[in-house]
Parts: structure tokens; sequence; C-alpha cells
């Protein structure tokens, strides 16, 4: 039996600490589905269609993944896709609340999916997609936190 497993987020932009968990995930799973949510109640820097873009392109060398955009309920996609587990990255304990609220939330509403949680890379525990936005605010260097494949789509949809 093929094992799925969906990643989802906003990934406005997908960083370094995202595809570390990517290459984690991929080795636990048969498939692991990328999948980039429209969130038009964040107010994303980028449109859908560049954020699916730069997943792609960060991911595009690493086997057994696949990149969707989504804009319904997270457990609504893993139905349609067949996937039996949420893959959510933790970097801090500031993060654990919150996915652990999503988490519950997300088997309250299908009791078949499970969420396993996976962190990053000590090297990556600090990046964030927001860090990352703040710093092309202002210019900012981010080669260093953003996947090489992408550098050039991040000043495509400001």
């Amino acid at each position: 039996m093929n094992k799925i497993a969906l990643y989802p987020g906003t990934f406005d932009p997908i960083t370094n600490g995202h595809v570390d968990i990517v290459k984690r995930a991929v080795k636990l799973f048969d498939t692991l589905i990328v999948a980039v949510a429209k969130s038009s109640d964040k107010n994303p820097m980028f449109s859908l269609e560049v954020r699916v873009k730069m997943a792609k392109e960060a991911t595009k060398d690493i086997p057994n993944t696949q990149v969707v955009g989504f804009d319904n309920l997270t457990v609504e996609l893993a139905k349609s896709v067949n996937a039996s587990v949420l893959i959510r990255g933790l970097r801090a304990v500031s993060d654990f609340e919150f996915e652990l609220q999503i988490g519950y939330l997300n088997h309250s509403l299908d009791e078949t999916l499970e969420t396993v949680y996976l962190m990053p890379s000590l090297k990556h525990a600090f990046v964030s997609s927001s860090i990352v936005r703040n710093l092309i605010k202002f210019n900012g260097k981010t080669t260093h936190l953003v996947p090489q494949e992408v550098q050039y789509l991040l000043k495509s949809d400001i």
C-alpha cells in the first residue's frame, strides 16, 4: 500500500527549513505532497501561483514529492489525495502549542488522519517565512535562508 503524507502550509516563501522537513518526510513515506494553501486571510506576500512555483522549484530534485495548491480544508485535501498523515514542522517550543491545536482539530474532523511532527536541522531551526519576508522588504540577504532555485522568484510578485 502506498503511504501518502501531506505537508500543508502557506510557504510564503518556501525556506530551507521547509525543504529540510520535506527531505526528512520522504524518507518515511512513499509519497509526499507539499500542499500550498491559498491562505487569503494571512494576506501572503506572494500569490498562490508563485508560491506553488517556488515549492515545485525547491523540491524538483527530491524523489517522490508532488506540489499542489489548495483552497479548502486540509482534511478535505488529504482525503481527496488519499493521504493518511499530515506533516508539520516544529522549530521551537513556541510552535508547539499552535501545532498541537491544529493537530487535534484535524483529528477531530477526520479520526483516520494522523499528524507527524518533524524538526528541521538545527542550522534551519531559526528560519521562518516571516523572517524571510521582512528581509525581502528591506532588501536583506536571503540566499542562506531560501533554496537557490527560488531566489529569482522572490521579487517577481511583490
